[in-house]
């Protein structure tokens, strides 16, 4: 039986995405299975492992039946996840405790403990990113000082497309792409220094070993094959970062080439062909090997609008069926009716504290120029630019240490808004490509097994044959010019307000 097709499974914070593809990029079939975010406590944000399994299971499942393929035809699987996950487990797989995932910053003391005694500098020219309570580091030290029976029954630390490599395949790893959420990783070399991983005391056994995104590490097993539907023997590779195979999918895979992401988060990734690390941004190797990636990562990315629909959004809900659109999709033409600017009304999106480029975990979304004018429209569209202006400050910093970006390749839910890219292009100044919206990141999970499977030559190959633009967005100066203005004040808003911020978030924890 011909093997023609590739199956790619994303592990996002709100969602498991399972997609079957063909060899030339089309979706034969997809699906999605949600599963919730806890917040147990103030700066908490943790998800179940399990819950991710259950969500591959059933959206495997969901895929294959719909499409009508015969399991045996697919040539290979590619995983892609969220960063900065923390999946401890024990000699026999079992998780022992929820993962505090990217949004969470309970680890802060932790962190700035560890820096004073370590040195951030040290840190930082050994891994190119400063010691943050938001990455893998600081969760597994949270372990160790919080949770000393998860720590003594660990065997291994996972991140999510591991995990679920792992219940597919039995196979323990560490793809390269997610080694950059550990500061005992030298991104130089791309391995573990040991010598870091004892003077931050974190056991270097805890740690798989580290391979290339796209090498297969072992095949479906037959108890694997029985929970999803697969067959027994189907390759699986390693997988790799999120936003990572986003940026493969969209076909950025040489130095210059820029990823935008519009999912849960947004931010961007740029395509570089050396190391090049900033502290006030995030540094990682690519899925495609020799190439590293300088990310901008913020906490409002398309999270901001599921937000504001989830607590604003009744009467859109309500009248959906009779209108035949969707309540999101009423929330972009009322956002459309307002103009560029929205009439001076600022959006902080600072939701879960804010990564780069402020990196601070105080934090707060904010509207600012509220009055009795503005209406629900206002305070979609100043949302939507509120996520621009952070997309803004990365591409700022970014550009100011070297990074040349000449076009952006839009990716995640927020792609499928003409409305929102058209925003993003005026407020960045900057030409938006859509390759796809909801299919990127899977994609580019999926092609790292067709080139780990040699489906494809190699990653120009597979991204010849699969990646099509389906949209372009040019700036429009004019609204450039307005949005410009508003910028500023978005900056001023926080440099004024981040004293305030961190005097509120003291005193909360006091009670």
């Amino acid at each position: 039986m011909t093997k023609e097709y590739l199956l790619g499974i994303d592990i996002g914070t709100s969602a498991c995405k399972t997609a079957l593809f063909t060899k030339d990029g089309k979706v034969k079939a997809a699906s999605s299975g949600d599963y919730p975010v806890y917040y147990p406590k103030t700066g908490w944000a943790e998800q179940n492992p399990d819950e991710w399994w259950e969500a591959v299971c059933n959206t495997i499942t969901e895929a294959i039946d719909s499409s009508g393929v015969n399991p045996a035809q697919i040539a290979g699987i590619g995983i892609d996840g969220q960063s900065w996950s923390a999946v401890a487990i024990d000699k026999e797989g079992k998780v022992l405790t929820n993962t505090p995932i990217w949004m969470d910053i309970r680890a802060q003391s932790i962190c700035d403990r560890v820096n004073e005694e370590i040195g951030a500098e040290k840190i930082f020219g050994l891994c190119g990113n400063m010691l943050r309570p938001s990455y893998t580091t600081a969760k597994i030290l949270w372990y160790k000082e919080n949770l000393p029976e998860v720590y003594e029954k660990t065997d291994k630390i996972l991140q999510s497309n591991s995990f679920i490599a792992y219940r597919l395949t039995g196979k323990v790893t560490q793809d390269i792409s997610q080694g950059y959420g550990l500061h005992c990783f030298n991104m130089r070399t791309g391995q573990w220094d040991e010598e870091m991983c004892e003077r931050m005391g974190i056991p270097v056994n805890f740690l798989p070993e580290i391979v290339p995104c796209h090498q297969i590490i072992g095949a479906v097993t037959k108890e694997a094959a029985e929970q999803t539907g697969l067959i027994e023997g189907i390759p699986v590779a390693a997988g790799g970062l999120d936003a990572a195979c986003g940026t493969l999918g969209a076909g950025v895979i040489h130095a210059g080439e820029t990823q935008e992401q519009g999912g849960q988060a947004g931010g961007i990734s740029i395509c570089i062909g050396e190391y090049a690390a900033d502290p006030r941004l995030i540094l990682s190797l690519h899925v495609v090997p020799d190439q590293w990636l300088l990310q901008g990562g913020t906490t409002g990315g398309g999270g901001v609008m599921r937000w504001l629909e989830r607590e604003f959004g009744d009467y859109e809900r309500s009248v959906a069926a009779q209108k035949g659109k969707t309540s999101l999709n009423q929330f972009n033409e009322e956002a459309g009716q307002i103009p560029p600017g929205s009439g001076g009304l600022i959006f902080l999106p600072y939701m879960a504290g804010e990564r780069s480029p402020i990196w601070d975990a105080n934090a707060k979304g904010v509207f600012y120029g509220l009055d009795f004018g503005k209406t629900k429209g206002h305070m979609i569209r100043s949302c939507m630019e509120g996520v621009a202006y952070s997309l803004k400050h990365n591409l700022d910093i970014a550009e100011s240490v070297g990074a040349s970006v000449k076009e952006l390749m839009a990716v995640g839910g927020s792609a499928n808004s003409a409305l929102w890219m058209q925003i993003k292009s005026d407020v960045t100044g900057k030409p938006l490509a859509v390759p796809f919206s909801d299919t990127a990141t899977t994609l580019g999970a999926a092609l790292l097994a067709g080139v780990g499977v040699g489906m494809y030559e190699g990653f120009e190959d597979a991204v010849s044959q699969t990646v099509k633009i389906t949209r372009r967005y040019e700036p429009d100066m004019e609204n450039k010019e307005i949005y410009q203005k508003n910028y500023g004040t978005y900056i001023a808003l926080y440099k004024e307000l981040k004293e305030l911020m961190r005097e509120t978030a003291v005193n909360q924890k006091k009670g």
